[in-house]
């Protein structure tokens, strides 16, 4: 198997992905997606997708990955993950969508298309609320906002401020979680592990200091994980799950190329091991049952 591993940069999780694909014998490509270049026709010069059997998207940034992918696989590539579940994952809003149509439940949530707007969707839904850019990772630019005198003054700040990010407003409903919050990780299906990320601030995310631990994956878990990573297309995601005081399981977000370095030991879990595998399956056959080769277009 020849697999093309697109990244933005090479962090423990894609040293460790590198290592098992080698382990095992298989062809692996590293390529920064700032160093991708994709002509429309393609040119000679492009890159020819032909020798990868799978090319793996560990990005981090959610424009480029879903423009590299959305280029890839229109010359014939098989992704990992697809570029509609990048898109979706990457997306909180297209994300929310995705799980309240497949009957995941969620957080109650609102959306708005300016200052005034959402202010009055914020005090619909109720306080406290935890307002979060449609795209963003790693716990950053989150505001629990407990009244309305917080709400008028951040919204006004994202309202000078501009920008995309800036020009909608998506709230959550605040979920009293006890300093804890769940990750399931979900690989074609199969729910292979959990942690528990505990924090004595509200943000529950490693990335801001959330401290992980290992978890047995109950059937409640195990069941609401496997929907939410249906509901978004399947592959290889994250589910990020919070427990409310009444034991209600709640879908927060889903995430597509997600960290996972300290969950390894944590765990138990050699969750490398079980995405080669996935990449494996990929490889090893298509929706007609053939080789998944890429297909002879768009090629250079």
């Amino acid at each position: 198997m020849n697999v093309l591993l697109l990244h933005a940069r090479v962090r423990v999780e894609e040293k460790l992905l590198h290592a098992e694909l080698t382990r095992r014998g298989h062809g692996t490509t590293m390529l920064a997606v700032d160093d991708l270049v994709l002509s429309l026709p393609p040119r000679d010069g492009d890159l020819d997708v032909r020798p990868f059997d799978v090319v793996f998207d560990r990005c981090l940034s959610h424009s480029k990955a879903q423009a590299a992918l959305a280029l890839l696989e229109g010359r014939g590539a098989r992704c990992v993950n697809r570029a509609e579940v990048a898109r979706v994952c990457g997306d909180k809003i297209a994300t929310n969508v995705a799980l309240v149509n497949a009957d995941v439940p969620v957080p109650a949530a609102t959306c708005a298309f300016s200052r005034e707007a959402g202010v009055t969707a914020i005090e619909r839904l109720g306080y406290p609320a935890v307002l979060k850019p449609p795209v963003g990772s790693w716990g950053r630019l989150l505001a629990k906002l407990n009244d309305r005198d917080a709400t008028e003054a951040v919204l006004e700040h994202k309202e000078t401020l501009g920008g995309p990010h800036h020009g909608i407003v998506y709230a959550q409903q605040y979920v009293e979680k006890d300093g804890r919050d769940i990750r399931a990780f979900v690989v074609d299906d199969d729910v292979i592990c959990a942690i528990e990320r505990r924090s004595p601030h509200w943000i529950t995310n490693t990335a801001r200091g959330a401290r992980a631990s290992g978890l047995t994956v109950g059937p409640a878990l195990e069941r609401i994980s496997r929907a939410a990573a249906r509901a978004v297309g399947g592959g290889i995601v994250a589910v990020d799950v919070f427990e409310a005081a009444d034991g209600a399981l709640l879908v927060g977000e889903v995430n597509a190329t997600m960290e996972f370095r300290n969950s390894i030991e944590t765990t138990g879990v050699d969750i490398p091991a079980r995405i080669v595998d996935a990449l494996e399956r990929a490889a090893g056959a298509d929706e007609v049952g053939a080789p998944a080769r890429a297909r002879e277009v768009g090629h250079a």
